[in-house]
């Protein structure tokens, strides 16, 4: 086996064993493709591992509920392009992704990342520096501080930064062990009792599955995504006034999208109406949000037993930071990514991954508790619960091996990686890259295009 199949080989087991899929599924997943997204961390090997999980999980569904099992297929190079941009507009552009403030400024001491896409985030960081919404500016207030201090003044404004950490200095922080000490993917299954699954094709074997996504920017809605592709009907909320321009041509792919308020009294009726009728509850609040809207884990078992309950967070679910605002951008400077990709390559400035890793690979993880947690119901009516973090597979990547910086690079998509349909997405039309994965010969299949957010009624 090439070293490049056995570093995918070695993360898929590890993913899978955190969800207790049975060998025998991860053992049919087949890679083929060859190169690499240029890192000193085995990114594509990661992507690859990520999507071929996922894949797992619904080959163990699929035997779960007496479909047509067969081999899975992952293409590393199209996987290494998922976790990036999958789609191609044609006549039109996508707006910015990044809103012009954020990114990374240096301190007094070091590198600091803020996070200002959200304009509440935006507001609370130049609060902080006293600065106004002039990038030049905030570079002139963001040298007067040392790191440490702005982090933690940015947090505790409700805004959104990180000190850029070595790997050891985030073994050593109290986050980084409390961290390292968690599962992969914490799962259990419920007491609580459901109606059994309804039954599936090899096609679509999640037809007729209903998942409630509360999720937002970017693992969980990449999580549903992979979902709908499979053929469930999901659901997306959003509080009225969220948008995301930039990235809702690119996650919003088979879904419908609702508005509701859930701190408002007709929105809170209308979500326990729909979380009744929901399979699948994925969401991505911070720890004990989801329970001060009046949402408890028991609250929600109460409204609908037996539900699949697969919940993102993103540092952690124990220590100082559980409950931090944080995107994958942030963790990769607090847990050493940025810094070690600047030392080891001799750069200058923080250097990321090539791509949002974290983000994704959570995303198929999360996918992959769903399904897992299908096949549980599928076999015994009870409910399950899965909690994954943006930092704890950050901690699978590092404790990785590192990235073949003399492999073939994974450019840009060529001609030959897009599908030849035209999808009618809501901003214009587009190409999407083709299916990184396909059980036998049969890849992922969206039943509708990318919507806007709230041009759907809040309704199964």
């Amino acid at each position: 086996m090439e070293g490049n199949e056995q570093r995918a080989r070695d993360f898929l087991i590890e993913m899978t064993q955190a969800l207790d899929i049975a060998p025998e599924h991860a053992s049919h997943v087949r890679f083929s493709g060859s190169g690499a997204l240029p890192s000193i961390f085995a990114v594509t090997d990661f992507a690859t591992a990520a999507i071929g999980a996922a894949g797992a999980a619904a080959r163990e569904f699929l035997q779960s509920v007496s479909a047509d099992v067969q081999e899975v297929r992952v293409d590393r190079r199209l996987a290494s392009l998922w976790f990036g941009f999958t789609i191609r507009p044609q006549g039109w552009s996508l707006p910015a992704p990044w809103d012009p403030i954020a990114g990374d400024y240096r301190g007094e001491d070091g590198w600091i990342r803020l996070h200002t896409n959200a304009p509440h985030h935006r507001a609370a960081a130049l609060a902080v520096l006293s600065a106004e919404a002039d990038r030049s500016a905030v570079a002139r207030k963001v040298a007067r501080w040392r790191i440490e201090p702005l982090e933690q003044a940015i947090i505790q404004n409700k805004g959104c930064a990180a000190a850029m950490r070595s790997m050891a200095a985030w073994a050593q922080h109290p986050q980084g062990r409390c961290v390292a000490g968690e599962p992969l993917m914490a799962t259990r299954a419920t007491e609580d009792t459901g109606a059994a699954i309804r039954p599936a094709t090899a096609a679509r074997p999640l037809q007729g599955v209903r998942i409630l996504d509360l999720t937002r920017v970017l693992a969980g809605p990449v999580a549903t995504r992979f979902l709908a592709g499979l053929g469930a009907d999901v659901l997306r909320i959003d509080p009225p006034g969220w948008e995301e321009p930039g990235v809702i041509p690119e996650v919003a792919l088979g879904k419908r999208c609702a508005r509701l308020d859930l701190r408002e009294g007709s929105g809170r009726v209308r979500f326990r109406a729909l979380l009744g009728e929901a399979d699948v509850l994925v969401h991505g609040y911070r720890p004990d949000a989801l329970e001060g809207l009046g949402w408890s884990a028991a609250a929600r078992r109460a409204a609908r037993p037996g539900l699949v309950d697969v919940s993102l967070d993103a540092y952690g679910w124990t220590g100082p930071w559980r409950a931090r605002r944080g995107f994958d951008s942030l963790v990769q400077m607090s847990a050493g990514i940025a810094d070690a990709g600047m030392s080891v390559l001799g750069k200058d400035r923080p250097t990321p991954l090539p791509v949002q890793a974290l983000d994704h690979a959570t995303g198929y993880l999360m996918a992959a508790a769903v399904l897992r947690g299908l096949t549980e119901r599928a076999a015994s009516g009870r409910g399950f619960e899965a909690r994954a973090s943006l930092a704890r597979t950050a901690q699978l990547l590092i404790a990785g091996p590192r990235g073949d910086l003399s492999a073939h690079p994974i450019g840009s998509a060529l001609d030959a990686d897009w599908s030849h349909v035209m999808e009618a997405n809501s901003l214009g039309p587009l190409q999407r890259l083709k299916s990184p994965i396909t059980f036998g010969d049969t890849p992922l299949c969206w039943d509708r295009p990318a919507a806007a957010l709230g041009s759907s009624a809040p309704s199964w």
